[in-house]
């Protein structure tokens, strides 16, 4: 009872320290409307220093919040996207800012227009737990760069990782600059209701339908980070072992608990049984064991286990098939499977993964592949494999995704200069690189005339024979 009323408390506190940080980046916002390009480099230099002087405490805190993560799947996939991100946009920046210039039509001289970029205020970012290091530092750095006040709401379910991050950046930001909000599930909500100038949330699609309504009461814009069921196509040609150890990679980092992880692998029915096997393999190779291998990512918490294992329960009791690749769980170690004879009233059918399972779904010809992903709602990744240049463009142009792997999978992700981003149940807009700057600017576009005004001439009275002429001229 005591307990339940410390927590209780904490999370009010956690929700009442809301409002007044708000409005103090708001003043401080105010106050520097427009932070200059060497400011933004200074804080993003910070940010990069931080991270390289506290890489191992953050690898430790990481793991301790699995219970194991692979301290080279840390450094792989949070770590160094992390700090290439930073220095890709520090790079950059004074080109970012610099305004466009614009065509002014003819009918509209003597004038000049121009496109200047316009730091929003106050960015909100939610980050989730399978990623706590670069799913903040990712949106903080495109925030930063784009000259914005940064509230970040960090995950309950890596306490350990979340207080570090709090506490580093506590270090060199002032709380007016970023600020970095703990607690429970009522925290997250309470900072979605803030009326911030864009939110940016990473999480499941049923979290991004309630956050996306909060934001709304605000009118304020958002960015969806979502996920979804990325799928994999096989090729009817594509050598088996390669396909298998690019698809293995993509599925075991993290254990598969990753947005854009391989969901399901559509194979040609004649090569099911020669990709469980190459898969197989690979996976073995990967991880010659899963008892005490630090190599080999925990499920995050006892919960995520127990729907996992539902997933699978679920699954045989429909008909499913099971082809574990370990005998058997080590604590959350859950070990890789692949599931065959899959049908769509199976969970793992039907929801999101985020997990060490792989469905195989047996195919005909490519159209009925490409009309399986097409039957679905819109992933936020799609993976072919295949080397025939012709079926790799029908791939593109014949299916819908966030993005593309073609012979790979994740590594788009890390892509500092293109776009990361999902579309319908798997997210709305983009960031990563120059698209995440622009996503926290305003893009303002500015018409600018000075003392000579030809624009008199179209005045009222109308009627005038030059407003014929112009009429004439240009309604045409």
């Amino acid at each position: 009872m005591v307990a339940d009323v410390a927590y209780l408390q904490q999370n009010q506190q956690q929700i009442e320290a809301l409002e007044p940080l708000l409005a103090a980046q708001r003043a401080a916002y105010r106050a520097n409307p427009m932070p200059s390009a060497e400011q933004r480099r200074a804080w993003l230099k910070a940010l990069r220093g931080l991270i390289l002087e506290n890489r191992q405490a953050l690898i430790d805190a990481v793991s301790r919040d699995f219970s194991n993560r692979s301290a080279d799947e840390t450094l792989l996939a949070e770590l160094m996207p992390s700090l290439h991100g930073i220095h890709y946009a520090s790079k950059r920046i004074k080109k970012w800012m610099k305004p466009s210039r614009r065509s002014v039509g003819l009918q509209f001289m003597p004038a000049s227009a121009k496109v200047i970029y316009q730091p929003l205020g106050v960015v909100g970012i939610i980050v989730p737990w399978n990623y706590p290091l670069f799913l903040a530092i990712g949106p903080l750095t495109g925030a930063l760069a784009a000259g914005n006040r940064v509230m970040i709401k960090m995950s309950e379910s890596t306490p350990a990782t979340s207080q570090l991050v709090k506490d580093l950046l506590a270090r060199i930001f002032p709380e007016d600059l970023v600020s970095v909000a703990l607690g429970e599930a009522e925290v997250g909500m309470a900072f979605s209701k803030l009326p911030f100038d864009h939110l940016l949330f990473t999480g499941a699609t049923s979290i991004g339908k309630h956050v996306m309504r909060a934001a709304a009461e605000n009118l304020t814009p958002v960015t969806l980070e979502l996920g979804g069921k990325s799928p994999a196509i096989v090729s009817a040609d594509v050598p088996l072992e390669h396909a298998a150890e690019r698809i293995a990679f993509g599925k075991t980092l993290n254990a598969g608990q990753t947005c854009v992880a391989p969901d399901y692998v559509l194979v040609p029915r004649d090569r099911v049984e020669g990709f469980v096997a190459a898969y197989r393999d690979v996976v073995q190779r990967f991880y010659p064991q899963l008892k005490d291998n630090p190599d080999y990512t925990a499920i995050i918490n006892e919960r995520q286990l127990a729907r996992l294992n539902g997933y699978l329960q679920d699954a045989q009791a429909k008909g499913a098939r099971i082809v574990p690749i370990y005998p058997e769980t080590q604590g959350r170690r859950l070990p890789q499977s692949l599931v065959l004879d899959v049908s769509d009233d199976m969970k793992l059918m039907q929801d999101e993964i985020f997990g060490p399972l792989l469905p195989v779904v047996p195919y005909d010809r490519i159209e009925d592949a490409f009309a399986y992903v097409n039957a679905r709602p819109r992933p936020l990744a799609l993976y072919y494999f295949g080397y025939d240049k012709r079926e790799q463009q029908r791939v593109l142009h014949e299916t819908h995704s966030g993005g593309v792997c073609l012979n790979d999978t994740l590594l788009h992700v890390a892509q500092d200069d293109m776009p990361f981003g999902g579309i319908g149940p798997s997210g709305m807009g983009h960031y990563h690189g120059h698209e995440g700057f622009l996503t926290f600017s305003k893009a303002k576009g500015v018409f600018i005339k000075q003392r000579f005004n030809a624009a008199r001439l179209i005045y009222p009275p109308y009627g005038k024979a030059i407003q014929k002429l112009v009429y004439k001229l240009f309604v045409r």
